[in-house]
C-alpha cells in the first residue's frame, strides 16, 4: 500500500533482514504538530497499560492500481469484468510469514505466548504492555493530551520499527494519531463545536448566504441567480428517465448528527419535484445512525437536506436512493466505519480501524449504539456520493494509503466513488493553509490539498457557476461566489498514470507562476479535481424556508445522479456498472465529453490560486458533464 504514496512524503528505505534480531530500528511514523484544541498534560504513567495494536501488511497490495486499471480502463480487454467481494478479499489477504515474523518479535521482547493476540481475520496482533513496555519496544515516550473539551487521549510524537519489522506493518496504535473522528457535537471553552469533519461549522460543509426575497421564474432566465432542477438539467442536458431502476443503486453517505427532515423533502417536492412528495430515502444505518432531530438549523439538516432533494430529485423518483447514516449521536463515526459496513473485509484489511480515530463500537459511552460494529452489513450501491472532506495534513500518509486502498477495492467490485474537493480553493478546510514545520493556520503560505480528493482511486468534483448576468447557454466559469473550487496536488499521493497526459499538458502550457516551496511543484503527485458541476445559488429547503446554498456540496450528488443515470442505460442493456470511471474519462476515447470551462480561479493562501484553462486545470479538472455524449460514449463500451 505504500506505494500508493508520493516519494514526496515517504522516504523509508524498508527492507528485509536476514537475521532479524539484530536489525536496527528505523523511524517508521511522526506526527509534526499537536491536532488544533489539544495541549499536552503529561507524561503516561509507567506501570499503566497500553494497548497496542499492529496493523499488518497485506499481500498484493503494491499491485493494487494495476488490478484497477485492467477492469477500468477502456483499452482493457478485461474492462467492466469487475470482481467479486470474495475475490478482492482472497486476493489482498496478509501472509503468514507477516504473522509469524510480528509474533516472534514480540516474544523475542518478552511477551508471554498468550498474551500475543492474533484478530480471527489475521490482520491486527494485539498484545497490552505496560507504558514501559511499550516505550522500549517502540523506542518512544508516551503522554496524555488534553482537549478543550476535557476529552484524554494517548499519543506518542514519534515512534520507531526494527528494520525487518517495518514492511511486515502498516501502523501501531496507539501512537501518533490524534482524533479525525466524527464525532458528536461538543462544545469546547469558548461555546463553539470543536472541529470535525461533519459537524456544524465545518469547513467541507455547504456554506449559505441565507433565505432571499422574492419568487422564482418558472423559466430558465434567472439561473445565475437561482439554481433549480431545471437549470441543472438544461445545463448538462440531463433529460433521463429511468428504465432499469430495480437493477440500479444510487448512495449518499451522511454523518450523525448531520440528518435530513422529511418536512423539508416534501418542501422541495411541492414547488420542484411533485412526483417525490411523502418519499423518503431509503436508510440504512451503521453503527446506531439515524434521521435525528434533536438538533435543527442549517449546521445540521443542510447538507443531508441539499444531497437528498437534488441527489433524489435527479433520478426521479423511480429510482430508489440509498441513504447511508453513519455513527450514533455519542460516538460519531469515521469514513472507515462506512467502508467497515460497505465491505466486511475492510474491518481488518491493514489492520482494520484505528480505534484512537475511528468510531468502535458497541459504544463504550452511556448512551451511546450498544450493538455490533456494522461489518459488511450494507450493500454498496453502484454509485456513492460523499460530501464530506479532511484536509490532507490532517491525517498520516499511512491512515489516507490504508483508506485510499480501499477505494481501489470498490472500484474492482465496480463502485463509483465519489468525492468533493472542498470549498476553499488552494487552501484547506476553513481556509487553513501550511506552515513550513507542518502546522495548519490561517496565515499560512503553503497550498492544502483536500483528502479525500487526492486519493487516485477517487473521483474529485470540484464546482462551476452560472457568472452573473449569464445565461445557462453561454459558458460557466470557475465558482468564484462565496466558496472556490478545490483543488490542487497531493503531498501525500503520487500521480496515476491515467491522468499524467492531461496533468503535463496544463503543467507544460500554464505553469503555475509561485515558488516552488508553496506547493507540489514536483509535477509527479495526484492532481485534482477530475471533474465539476454546479455549486452556487442552489435553492434548498432547510428547516421549513428556502436557503441559497453553495459548495461542492452541491456538484457532488448532482454529479452522482448522472453517472447514476448513466448506469441505468448500460444494465438495461445487459452490461455492467461503469466502476472506477477515471481511466475512462482521462482516456482519448472520451476527449471533449465534458464541457471545457476556461475562465476563474481558486484563490486561497494569500493567492490567486490556480487557473481554470483549456484542458484539464486544478479549478475545475475535466470540466462539466455534457450528459448525452457520454451516455452514448460509454453505452459503445463492451
Amino acid at each position: 500500500m505504500r506505494s500508493l504514496l508520493s516519494f514526496v512524503v515517504l522516504s523509508l528505505a524498508l527492507c528485509s533482514a536476514a537475521e532479524p534480531t539484530v536489525s536496527p530500528y528505523v523511524q517508521y511514523e511522526k506526527r509534526v504538530r499537536t491536532p488544533e484544541g489539544w495541549s499536552l498534560k503529561g507524561r503516561h504513567p509507567p506501570d499503566a497499560i497500553v494497548p497496542l495494536r499492529f496493523a499488518l501488511s497485506q499481500r498484493n497490495i503494491n499491485a493494487i492500481g494495476e488490478y484497477l486499471m485492467e477492469v477500468s480502463h477502456p483499452k482493457s480487454k478485461n474492462y467492466g469484468k469487475h470482481w467479486s467481494a470474495g475475490q478482492v478479499l482472497e486476493r489482498f489477504a496478509p501472509s503468514g510469514e507477516t504473522i509469524e515474523v510480528v509474533r516472534a518479535w514480540l516474544l523475542e521482547n518478552g511477551f508471554e505466548s498468550n498474551s500475543v493476540k492474533v484478530t480471527p481475520n489475521k490482520g491486527w496482533i494485539e498484545v497490552s504492555a505496560t507504558t514501559e513496555e511499550a516505550e522500549r519496544l517502540l523506542q518512544t515516550e508516551y503522554n496524555i493530551y488534553s482537549h478543550t473539551t476535557g476529552k484524554e487521549h494517548l499519543a506518542c510524537d514519534s515512534y520507531h520499527l526494527p528494520l525487518h519489522i517495518a514492511p511486515h506493518l502498516d501502523f501501531v496504535t496507539p501512537t501518533v494519531h490524534f482524533d479525525s473522528r466524527l464525532t458528536r457535537r461538543s462544545e469546547s471553552s469558548d461555546g463553539q463545536p470543536a472541529r470535525a469533519v461533519g459537524q456544524p461549522g465545518s469547513g467541507s460543509s455547504p456554506k449559505t448566504t441565507g433565505s432571499f426575497a422574492g419568487s422564482i421564474a418558472n423559466d430558465l432566465s434567472t439561473c445565475d441567480q437561482f439554481i433549480t432542477l431545471d437549470c441543472l438539467r438544461a445545463l448538462y442536458a440531463f433529460y433521463y428517465s429511468p428504465v432499469a431502476a430495480s437493477k440500479n443503486s444510487y448512495g449518499i453517505v451522511e454523518y450523525t448528527p448531520q440528518a435530513y427532515l422529511q418536512s423539508d423533502l416534501d418542501m422541495f417536492a411541492t414547488n420542484f419535484s411533485r412526483s417525490l412528495y411523502g418519499k423518503a430515502p431509503y436508510m440504512i444505518s451503521i453503527d446506531g445512525g439515524y434521521a435525528q432531530t434533536q438538533y435543527q438549523g442549517f449546521g445540521y439538516n443542510g447538507e443531508s437536506d441539499l444531497d437528498l432533494q437534488y441527489g433524489m430529485s435527479l433520478v426521479t423518483a423511480a429510482q430508489e436512493v440509498t441513504l447511508y447514516q453513519v455513527g450514533d449521536m455519542v460516538e460519531g463515526a469515521s469514513f472507515n466505519n462506512f467502508l467497515d459496513a460497505i465491505d466486511g473485509s475492510y474491518c481488518t484489511f491493514e489492520g482494520g480501524d484505528d480505534p484512537t480515530q475511528d468510531g468502535i463500537y458497541p459504544d463504550p459511552y452511556g448512551g451511546g449504539y450498544k450493538g455490533p460494529e456494522a461489518c459488511g452489513t450494507a450493500k454498496p450501491t453502484y454509485v456513492i456520493s460523499t460530501s464530506y472532506s479532511y484536509n490532507e495534513a490532517d491525517l498520516t500518509p499511512f491512515y489516507t494509503a490504508r483508506q485510499c486502498a480501499e477505494y481501489a477495492k470498490l472500484g474492482l467490485m465496480g463502485i463509483t466513488v465519489l468525492y468533493s474537493s472542498g470549498d476553499y480553493g488552494v487552501a484547506g478546510n476553513g481556509g487553513l493553509c501550511l506552515n513550513p514545520n507542518g502546522t495548519q493556520t490561517l496565515g499560512g503560505k503553503i497550498f492544502n490539498p483536500s483528502f479525500p480528493s487526492t486519493c487516485p482511486y477517487i473521483t474529485s468534483v470540484g464546482a462551476t457557476m452560472v457568472p452573473p448576468g449569464s445565461t445557462i447557454y453561454e459558458p460557466e466559469t470557475a465558482c468564484e461566489e462565496i466558496i472556490y473550487s478545490g483543488g490542487g496536488f497531493s503531498n501525500y499521493f503520487a500521480m496515476p498514470e491515467y491522468q499524467k497526459e492531461a496533468v503535463d499538458h496544463y503543467l507544460q502550457n500554464y505553469y503555475p507562476d509561485y515558488p516552488p516551496d508553496i506547493w507540489n511543484s514536483t509535477g509527479v503527485s495526484r492532481a485534482h479535481p477530475d471533474i465539476s458541476a454546479n455549486g452556487a445559488n442552489y435553492v434548498v429547503a432547510v428547516d421549513g424556508q428556502f436557503l441559497l446554498v453553495y459548495g461542492t456540496s452541491c456538484s457532488t450528488p448532482v454529479s452522482g445522479a448522472m453517472f447514476t443515470m448513466i448506469n441505468d442505460a448500460r444494465l438495461a442493456v445487459g452490461k455492467s456498472p461503469i466502476g472506477f470511471i477515471n481511466p475512462t474519462i482521462y482516456s482519448t476515447r472520451f476527449a471533449g465529453l465534458f464541457n471545457d470551462i476556461t475562465v476563474g480561479n481558486n484563490p486561497g493562501c494569500g493567492t490567486t490560486g490556480f487557473n481554470a484553462t483549456y484542458g484539464w486545470d486544478p479549478v475545475t479538472g475535466l470540466g462539466t458533464p455534457n450528459f448525452p455524449k457520454l451516455l452514448a460514449a460509454w453505452l459503445e463500451l463492451p
